[in-house]
């Protein structure tokens, strides 16, 4: 009883929600808008023969797509104040099925089968989110707990349905993954297109406020007259969906599916949230955060690798410079914070 009447006490109320988290996610977009351009130029002029070219960006664009929508996948869970650690098996487990379907039904029938997969996913993967949503909401299980479960469910199945083998697709179905609109990369669109469609129904919408009045304080998100379960229930079952369109991609652009693909993209996706400005206690954050901390890291990544591609710890630095970027960013939040406190407190 004290924790929740200390969290109602330190919580803003309802009317105050919006123009605090405005202040806050602004400023985080716009340090991370500096970031990136930084990142950009500083590059740019490391490896001006590689870096800022056309191919080179394209390239950029073609693989930070999938990670990127599973950071949305994240990121709208942390903002009720829990987590979807099972985003990737999700994801996989999706790909697994959707190219047993382009297996059997694409060598007679193409289309048919691209159909199907892509069906089958968007039913997977909500059934999938549903059941994180289940135990979260309704069985009482805390969502890190409950979501590290199903990461070993799905994965346990998908290992299963193929005894740890790839499953391959088929050529028609790659241009999902690698396919492209005047040179643009369809994952990448895809990628945008899904920030911009969260990002207004989080931003514009009735659920994306009990959202964030759920992340910031759950008591009185109830008291209010807002179902939490059922909050809880839609937020999982979108965080499925999420998750299976990016196992669709990856299935286009590798062409296989394995339930053990991209093993640190679920650590990389919680880095990218909290780098874009998601609160993980929840109630805080934008999707235009997460969008620029995902190109942020990207250019890191790329940028990392092509300026010390004659050394053997690239790939180490790299992830170094990672954790630096995170602490750095969270550095500058936090003291920003304070002095905002500061100034409140002196009025």
């Amino acid at each position: 009883m004290a924790n929740v009447q200390q969290r109602q006490t330190t919580t803003p109320p309802a009317g105050r929600i919006s123009i605090g988290h405005l202040l806050q996610t602004n400023g985080t977009s716009v340090r991370l808008l500096v970031i990136v351009i930084a990142l950009f130029v500083l590059f740019s002029l490391l490896r001006p023969d590689a870096f800022p070219t056309f191919r080179n960006i394209q390239s950029m664009a073609f693989q930070a797509s999938e990670i990127g929508i599973l950071a949305i996948a994240v990121a709208i869970t942390m903002l009720t104040g829990g987590i979807d650690l099972s985003i990737n098996s999700t994801a996989n487990l999706t790909a697994v099925l959707s190219a047993l379907i382009l297996t059997y039904v694409g060598p007679s029938s193409p289309a048919l089968a691209m159909v199907l997969a892509i069906g089958a996913a968007l039913i997977i993967g909500p059934i999938c989110g549903a059941f994180n949503g289940f135990l979260v909401a309704y069985v009482g299980i805390p969502p890190i707990l409950a979501t590290l479960g199903t990461l070993t469910l799905y994965q346990g199945i998908g290992t299963v349905i193929t005894k740890g083998a790839a499953i391959f697709g088929i050529p028609e179905f790659q241009w999902l993954g690698n396919g492209e609109i005047a040179g643009i990369p369809f994952p990448f669109i895809a990628f945008l297109a899904i920030a911009a469609v969260v990002g207004i129904i989080l931003s514009r919408t009735k659920y994306g406020f009990e959202v964030y009045l759920l992340g910031t304080n759950p008591v009185a998100s109830r008291f209010s007259g807002i179902n939490n379960r059922s909050v809880l229930m839609r937020t999982y079952i979108l965080s499925g969906l999420l998750s299976a369109l990016a196992g669709l991609i990856i299935l286009g652009r590798t062409n296989a599916a394995r339930v053990d693909f991209g093993e640190s993209y679920v650590l990389l996706a919680i880095m990218i949230c909290v780098l874009g400005g998601i609160n993980p206690a929840g109630g805080l954050g934008r999707i235009f955060g997460v969008v620029l901390a995902m190109i942020a890291l990207q250019f890191l990544s790329t940028g990392m690798n092509m300026a010390l591609f004659t050394s053997s710890g690239a790939n180490f630095f790299k992830e170094a410079a990672w954790g630096a970027t995170l602490l750095i960013v969270l550095l500058v939040e936090y003291f920003s914070n304070r002095q905002r406190q500061r100034r409140i407190s002196e009025k």
